[in-house]
């Protein structure tokens, strides 16, 4: 049994993989397996990647149809043997000690997930991305980066509760880390950031279109899982508060991008319909109403009037 295994999608990256498996071929912990997704890559991906796993024995290669990150992911799931899962993106890349680190973090501690700082990377710098340290479900739920790739999860955690990310939606890990956080009983952390988060122009998540809806989907599942598990009412304050903050900060910003006037009119009020629909009393949330930050004050700011003041300011 490998100790780390760690899931690497591909679609059409031949300007960025190169970096990226050379951070994982550079790792120092040992016992590590590289699963690398080629989610139908239509560049010189495929040609690259092999050159990789004719050198290292660790890296192995599995090729299928086009079907989006998620399922990428969840294919490359399949063939995970280590005690934990990584994900990393082929276009982000790692320090040489990262899943050391994390590994020893994990061990040391009987972790079920490790999650560690990182780097937003652009083109002339660096900034770091410093966690607020949470502890308990429900601050799981509030406080926790929902990202995929800065954490190691125990493999057999994500087994017993039979989750995935959700097949050809967007915000896949919002879905995907709030549905595994009702089984999650031990977070360690590790302050050093150690992955860097590549931002470029033409990533999935730099283009806003129609698919930005998909964050109602995404929520909708969430809460209809929380209802058939019957854990709704006992984490429903953190639940509201969450679904507010997502569609009024991260979601209403890259709506607020999308070129298409039309579509961006629809979503805008979408967003405000949902969120009174699905809690007409989100604005007397405990959460949102108890140690006030610049992000809460906004958010209790925010009105049938007031948000479309601010969809011209984002």
């Amino acid at each position: 049994m490998a100790k780390v295994s760690v899931i690497v999608p591909v679609y059409n990256v031949e300007n960025y993989i190169e970096r990226c498996l050379n951070s994982l071929a550079n790792q120092t912990l040992e016992d590590i397996e590289i699963i690398i997704v080629d989610d139908g890559s239509t560049d010189s991906s495929a040609s690259i990647i092999k050159e990789y796993t004719d050198k290292y024995k660790n890296m192995t290669y599995y090729k299928k149809d086009n079907g989006g990150l998620s399922d990428a992911r969840n294919y490359g799931m399949k063939y995970a043997t280590g005690k934990y899962i990584a994900f990393l993106d082929s276009d982000d890349y790692i320090d040489a000690n990262t899943y050391k680190i994390m590994y020893e973090k994990a061990k040391k501690e009987d972790s079920d997930i490790v999650e560690c700082n990182f780097y937003w990377s652009y083109d002339k710098k660096n900034k770091k991305d410093i966690g607020e340290k949470y502890q308990g479900k429900k601050e799981m739920l509030e406080k926790a980066r929902v990202v995929a790739w800065n954490k190691l999860y125990k493999r057999e955690l994500i087994e017993q509760a039979q989750i995935e990310f959700p097949k050809g939606l967007q915000y896949e890990d919002v879905e995907f880390f709030y549905k595994l956080v009702p089984y999650i009983e031990k977070v360690s952390f590790v302050k050093e950031p150690l992955i860097y988060y590549v931002q470029r122009k033409n990533s999935l998540s730099n283009i806003q279109n129609e698919k930005a809806s998909d964050i109602f989907t995404v929520l909708d599942n969430v809460i209809l899982f929380y209802k058939e598990k019957n854990l709704y009412e006992k984490y429903k304050e953190v639940l509201e508060y969450t679904y507010a903050r997502l569609l009024l900060c991260s979601s209403f910003k890259r709506i607020t991008k999308i070129k298409d006037v039309n579509t961006r009119k629809e979503l805008l009020n979408k967003t405000w319909i949902k969120l009174n629909e699905t809690f007409p009393n989100w604005k007397q949330n405990k959460i949102l109403n108890t140690k006030l930050n610049s992000k809460k004050r906004y958010m209790r700011s925010v009105n049938r009037f007031t948000y479309r003041i601010y969809a011209k300011v984002f």
